[in-house]
């Protein structure tokens, strides 16, 4: 109360409202006799202002009409003045009338005075938010206020936009847009596939069709860019927009899905550039917080391979679940170093200990475990690039098949309760070092199930997009380069799914694990790795096999044509989450 006092503000808009108040009581005599008030209502007046300037004013302060921030009114402020003059309204009449009984004042006058009032102050108020708004624009006359945003004449070029999607977020959007001055779009219209919104206008701005209109718009030329704000959309949704609107050359950005955004409200922070995990086509994951939270919050954890593409993503939906410790064990002392700062400053809440050593080394990790008492142990260091190993075999062996041996060991030794081996669709009928030395690895996990409290599983999938040697990072390298962008053959596919998602799906299947159990994560369809080279081309603006060139550079040693999930004969079961399957066995 004392700030609001303080401010100049304050006694600007007291006098402002004072002055409305007493002007709209005026005229209400003025417009209830025809502009010649009697000298009898003239008394009346005089006697009963300065009551109904206190009562008005009080009641203002009241419903909080001074605590507001004058360039952000929004509805919830339009609507406390409604609330702040009915009800210093409806006071004044009930107090005249239990005093006197109306006798000489016309009833009238206080529904006018009401009606007036409500009118002044809200309009006030909105026309404060207009001006400062439009100041900041660089906009000073009257008519470019009013005047519509598609008719102005700008002092600094703005980019030219459309959105797609006129629902809730798409409005959001345009009223944020609109209202930060620092964004510098002007929004064309939307375009929707609804036809109940087509024809309709958002704050002005027209919808003016069907998403796939948007060709023909951009033949037309003046649009610079696309917004995608359909968070609601399903992942096949979502390819198709982005498939259409792909096909028009423009740079194309849109806000993440309901499954990525943590407060589920869209904004303009959260716009980022589409990515090919848009094109993948994956719904969101559901878990099962209660059953994946018993063994995860309040207990001391241990991701190995901590700073990696999987580990550290792991280590980042781990901290949702509370642990008690989160123990960050990697060997690359830079990497360990930069997710240190990471998590100290988007998750101060989270007890971390970075640890900096080598699976391969026993001694250490009989000294980590005996020092921190894991409770949980998600094992994700491994050597995991096919031609590397394959150049380098003994490394390879030390790392994935030694290294999984030493840390399972300590596990067991230390009596562990969990301990999660992440695998990969490349231990299936391996035909290379990476993959053999992987399923070496779920054979030694496995095999340590047998009459121990530890619940020892593993966990196989294909692989990840946006990992830092991925083959989409590799392939967004030489595009920036103008290409080639090199394949290996013409046919060669491969599984794929997002970091987050293969992260979550871990945490699931580690709740379900009873103890040597090999799950294996739903993968979808196998995509040609050759169209997903065309996909991330025409995503960067160009036109495949004429902007860029796609260069076919043949197997690499080692590499598979394609790759599985299970081997002939082994069979996989259903679980009771759609995502995840159990080797039978």
């Amino acid at each position: 109360m004392k700030n609001i006092i303080r401010s100049k503000n304050f006694y600007l808009m007291l006098f402002f409202d004072a002055s409305l108040i007493i002007g709209s009581y005026l005229l209400s005599y003025l417009l209830r006799f025809e502009w010649q008030v009697p000298q009898r209502e003239w008394q009346n007046f005089n006697s009963t202002l300065p009551y109904i300037l206190i009562f008005k004013l009080f009641s203002f302060w009241f419903f909080g009409l001074y605590r507001g921030m004058y360039r952000y009114i929004s509805l919830v402020d339009l609507l406390n003045v409604i609330k702040a003059t009915a009800t210093s309204s409806a006071s004044i009449i009930l107090a005249i009338l239990f005093l006197y009984r109306f006798e000489g004042f016309p009833r009238s006058v206080f529904i006018i005075d009401w009606i007036l009032t409500l009118v002044f102050i809200g309009g006030l108020r909105v026309s404060i938010r207009l001006f400062l708004l439009e100041k900041e624009r660089g906009f000073f006359s009257l008519r470019q206020v009013f005047q519509p945003r598609s008719e102005r004449v700008l002092s600094k070029p703005e980019k030219s936009l459309i959105i797609i999607g006129a629902g809730d977020a798409g409005e959001k959007m345009l009223r944020e847009i609109r209202d930060n001055s620092r964004l510098n779009y002007n929004v064309l219209g939307f375009l929707d596939d609804d036809p109940r919104k087509q024809g309709m206008k958002i704050h002005g701005v027209p919808v003016l069709g069907p998403i796939y209109k948007i060709q023909q718009l951009a033949s037309q030329g003046g649009i610079d860019e696309i917004l995608i704000v359909v968070p609601s959309a399903s992942a096949r949704q979502m390819r198709g927009i982005i498939e259409i609107c792909g096909k028009t050359g423009l740079k194309i950005q849109t806000t993440p899905g309901m499954g990525e955004l943590i407060n589920g409200k869209v904004s303009f922070k959260t716009i980022r550039e589409v990515s090919f995990e848009d094109l993948l086509g994956r719904d969101p994951v559901n878990l099962d917080v209660r059953t994946i939270g018993d063994y995860l919050t309040d207990k001391v954890l241990l991701v190995s391979g901590a700073a990696g593409s999987i580990g550290s993503e792991l280590c980042r939906q781990i901290t949702k679940f509370h642990p008690q410790n989160l123990i960050l064990l990697d060997k690359t002392e830079n990497s360990l170093f930069h997710l240190e700062m990471e998590f100290r400053q988007m998750f101060p809440q989270t007890f971390i200990t970075p640890v900096l050593g080598d699976v391969q080394n026993r001694g250490f990790l009989d000294r980590l475990f005996a020092a921190y008492r894991p409770q949980g142990v998600f094992h994700s260091a491994a050597y995991k690039h096919v031609p590397i190993v394959e150049l380098n075999p003994w490394e390879g062996v030390f790392n994935n098949i030694i290294g999984t041996r030493n840390i399972v060991e300590a596990s067991h030794q230390y009596e562990t309760e969990r301990f999660i081996m992440i695998s990969t669709d490349k231990a299936v009928r391996p035909a290379n070092v990476m993959g053999a030395t992987k399923r070496f690895a779920e054979m030694i996990t496995s095999g340590y199930a047998t009459s121990n409290p530890t619940k020892f599983v593993s966990v196989r999938f294909g692989n990840v997009i946006g990992s830092e040697g991925s083959v989409v990072h590799l392939f967004k390298k030489q595009i920036e380069r103008f290409g080639p962008v090199t394949v290996t053959h013409p046919e060669i596919t491969r599984y794929f799914m997002t970091i987050p998602e293969a992260c979550k799906l871990i945490l699931q299947a580690g709740a379900m694990g009873e103890g040597g159990e090999v799950f294996i994560l739903d993968m979808g369809t196998p995509i040609k790795i050759a169209n997903m080279a065309r996909d991330l081309i025409r995503l960067s603006g160009f036109k495949p096999d004429e902007d860029i060139e796609i260069k076919f550079i043949g197997l690499r040693p080692g590499e598979k044509l394609y790759e599985e999930l299970i081997t002939e004969g082994e069979g996989i079961i259903r679980t009771d989450y759609e995502k995840i399957f159990v080797l039978k066995g």
